[in-house]
């Protein structure tokens, strides 16, 4: 049978740290993102493309922001700004994608789809926002935000000097329409779901869907649509190879496979940062305790190379790791 994918693109596949965000930036590093992903599709592989927005979302505040204090243009609120991220950046990533389908002479269908992520409005996250996005900036531009605009702002710790806003991330309960992204994706249209870690909504007591004032990680908003669509594999692409042990020290290791008992272990022991792979980490192995058959974790340019990356799995024996490629 056809297998289907679950990819989500990591930040580093639409913009870089070192870029200021312009649309040639955004479309090149997407197109090259892409250029590495085409070999799925030549094997036959059915896929489904998510990504992040945290850069992107974080400028249209700041544009929302500006408009309301030079032109008294209303400000609209985050779950608008998260659905405006996930129009303009699924519409980049689909017209990129025809362009690189036409270049290997390769026909599929190509959809995005505006999606929608449940979160629970009780959800403690609300209470502790740790979600960083938009741009990094000084402590005295992050001062007189907080200060105007009641924005929470925290250091960033990659760089000392620098800040970046913080919202509310809760834990994503399901995705609404998946069955649309599955028919459509298992019929063989390449499917750009669950942008951003979708528009994040809640169900009142009368059944009423409403907005929720937060962004969703798309990683474990992703791990859950591969769930509920019952995909065979979940990658999550990012800027490193492999995960790996004591990251960036001397006695750094690679680890090219994990089973569950010890993927959980290195997560309980707080070996992974929870601002980079622990959430990572975390959504790959969702995806394998609810039935997914495997999750890998590397950059999308290591990706063609099956000696790169990490690969997740429920369990494992090393004489017969082929079975996993």
């Amino acid at each position: 049978m056809t297998k289907l994918a679950v990819i989500a693109l990591g930040g580093n596949a639409l913009l870089r740290n070192n870029q200021s965000g312009t649309i040639e930036e955004q479309e090149a590093n997407t197109t090259e993102t892409l250029e590495n992903l085409i070999f799925l599709v030549k094997e036959g592989y059915n896929l489904v493309f998510t990504h992040g927005n945290g850069p992107q979302v974080g400028n249209i505040l700041l544009r929302n922001d500006a408009g309301e204090n030079q032109y008294g243009v209303p400000q609209m609120p985050l779950d608008i700004c998260v659905a405006d991220s996930q129009g303009g950046i699924g519409y980049m990533i689909e017209r990129c994608l025809m362009n690189v389908l036409r270049k290997h002479n390769l026909k599929r269908n190509v959809l995005t789809l505006m999606t929608l992520t449940e979160v629970d409005p009780n959800d403690s996250a609300f209470n502790n926002p740790t979600k960083r996005i938009g741009k990094m900036m000084t402590k005295e531009e992050a001062d007189r935000l907080n200060k105007e605009k009641g924005w929470i702002f925290k250091e960033e710790k990659k760089n000392k000097d620098g800040y970046r806003r913080v919202v509310p991330s809760p834990e994503p309960k399901s995705i609404m329409n998946c069955e649309v992204v599955e028919s459509n994706a298992r019929a063989g249209t390449i499917v750009i779901a669950v942008g951003g870690g979708g528009i994040p909504v809640y169900t009142d007591d009368e059944g009423l869907v409403r907005p929720s004032e937060a962004v969703v990680d798309k990683d474990l908003a992703s791990s859950i649509l591969a769930t509920q669509i019952k995909a065979d594999e979940f990658y999550v692409l990012t800027d490193v190879p492999f995960v790996y042990l004591n990251y960036g020290e001397t006695n750094e290791q690679k680890l090219e496979f994990l089973n569950h008992t010890d993927t959980l272990k290195y997560l309980e022991a707080g070996t992974f940062g929870e601002g980079n792979m622990a959430p990572k980490i975390r959504a790959a192995l969702s995806f394998i305790e609810k039935g997914g058959r495997q999750s890998i974790i590397t950059e999308s340019k290591k990706l063609e190379d099956k000696s790169f990356g990490t690969k997740i799995t429920m369990e494992y024996d090393v004489k017969d790791l082929h079975k996993y490629d």
